[in-house]
């Protein structure tokens, strides 16, 4: 299976099952289209006749070559070497958690998917017994894992601050005891940031994600507090003092773009210019009633917007002003081991979501809905038929998946995004799908306009 495009001048060709990537010249990209999946010793016929004259025969010949040669290292139109794997999709051992210390927010955005920050249970905080249970939990269910992450999470965390506190220390403490490794990370809307925590935060957070839109005019719009004001103005220099003193550790400032602002390009270069060096905007997919969600209608208008903040990355490189805009980051070397590139973020198997009752559920976006509880921390139950569903929810156990050029990458998808607009976990949800195809055809097309410019230099 190959996906040829062509983009800011590069004629890119994928090939899906090896990964591989070829910027080819115009003969050798147009020869694909008569070709299926195999390249014979003979040009086909009906490629002949198309291209034939349309080039010197020894540009003819050499292009085809080029074509065969790949074609016999397993560069093109290569064997899934993958599907072999999808049966063996078992249960694994939980290595990540997501822990909701509070299900109130001081913010009231219009787009949040937790019903404005109480998941629609009411407002609560997590007592700290109940966050030691998820702790000793998460432990007892890792089996030989040594590594494991926790996400400090909402509603906003910093409104149960000292819990956070003490639950960090807790499990410091448990590592030890248990040969675990915690890595911590926090989400936040800032507004109860203060010189303490940031310390805090920057000692013990390996990962911190900073929720801002953008521009005043826009993250003020739909970021409000509980009175309707905007929170701008007081969350930009926290964060940006917070970015300075935290070293080489990771951190996001994560963003969301809606109908309202589609050129979302300006708020991502506006937040890099503010000293954030690492973005993430997120488009906001939900009901197609809500004036601000993303709509079918507007993905030529969000595709063309992100070939532009791809463009504009590129020149800001050049400039020696380059930074990480998340979507865009893709590994062509490497890539994902199999299982994740076959089931991605392990939701509801390797990951789980905790609400402030102890109850489980597969992940933050699921919480809520009740026929999707797991179980509970508090008595140690835990629903293994469902973690097994989720187990074998793969890009082959998806029949959107099965046959799409960017299965790999995409992993099949959000399940709770499946599931919430599509009512099915295996019935890949549409507009997300075709989010993503165009965000890693741009990140491609960077790619090859980096490595371009490495060759001229």
């Amino acid at each position: 299976m190959i996906h040829k495009y062509t983009l800011n001048g590069y004629h890119i060709v994928l090939d899906t099952n090896s990964g591989a990537v070829h910027v080819f010249d115009e003969a050798p990209y147009m020869m694909l289209d008569y070709l299926t999946d195999s390249v014979p010793d003979e040009a086909p016929v009906a490629m002949k006749e198309a291209l034939g004259n349309r080039w010197d025969q020894a540009i003819f010949d050499e292009a085809y070559e080029e074509l065969k040669e790949l074609y016999r290292q397993g560069l093109l139109f290569s064997e899934d070497g993958y599907e072999r794997f999808s049966d063996m999709m078992v249960n694994s051992p939980v290595k990540a958690m997501c822990l909701n210390v509070a299900h109130d927010c001081n913010l009231r955005c219009e787009y949040c998917f937790a019903a404005k920050g109480d998941f629609g249970c009411g407002r609560k905080l997590m007592p700290l017994e109940v966050g030691k249970k998820a702790i000793d939990f998460l432990i007892e269910r890792s089996a030989g894992r040594r590594n494991l992450e926790m996400d400090f999470f909402g509603g906003e965390p910093l409104m149960n601050w000292d819990v956070v506190k003490e639950l960090v220390l807790y499990a410091r403490e448990q590592e030890k005891i248990h040969n675990k490794n915690f890595r911590f990370t926090i989400t936040t809307n800032g507004l109860l940031l203060t010189d303490d925590k940031i310390d805090f935060i920057n000692k013990e957070m390996s990962n911190c994600v900073l929720s801002l839109d953008g521009r005043k005019e826009v993250n003020d719009r739909l970021r409000v507090r509980v009175d309707g004001t905007g929170c701008y103005d007081q969350i930009v220099p926290k964060y940006q003092k917070l970015v300075s003193q935290r070293g080489d550790k990771d951190y996001y400032a994560r963003g969301t773009f809606t109908r309202y602002n589609l050129d979302f390009t300006n708020d991502v270069l506006h937040m890099a210019d503010l000293g954030f060096d690492q973005v993430s905007v997120e488009p906001v997919v939900s009901d197609e009633k809500l004036d601000y969600s993303i709509k079918e209608q507007d993905l030529p208008r969000v595709f063309e917007e992100y070939e532009h903040l791809a463009n504009a990355l590129l020149q800001r490189r050049k400039e020696g002003r380059g930074f990480n805009f998340f979507h865009f980051m893709i590994d062509l070397n490497q890539g994902p081991c199999a299982i994740k590139r076959l089931r991605g973020c392990g939701c509801g198997n390797e990951y789980v979501a905790v609400t402030p009752e102890g109850d489980i559920y597969p992940c933050h976006q699921f919480v809520g809905d009740e026929q999707w509880k797991m179980g509970s921390v508090l008595d140690g139950t835990f629903n293994i038929p469902m973690k097994e569903r989720f187990a074998k929810a793969n890009v082959y156990s998806k029949s959107e998946c099965k046959n799409c050029w960017a299965k790999f990458y995409c992993s099949g998808g959000c399940n709770a995004n499946n599931w919430q607009y599509e009512g099915d976990i295996l019935k890949s949800h549409g507009i997300s799908c075709e989010l993503e195809k165009k965000r890693l055809e741009c990140a491609i097309m960077m790619q090859a306009a980096m490595a371009a410019a490495e060759e001229e230099s």
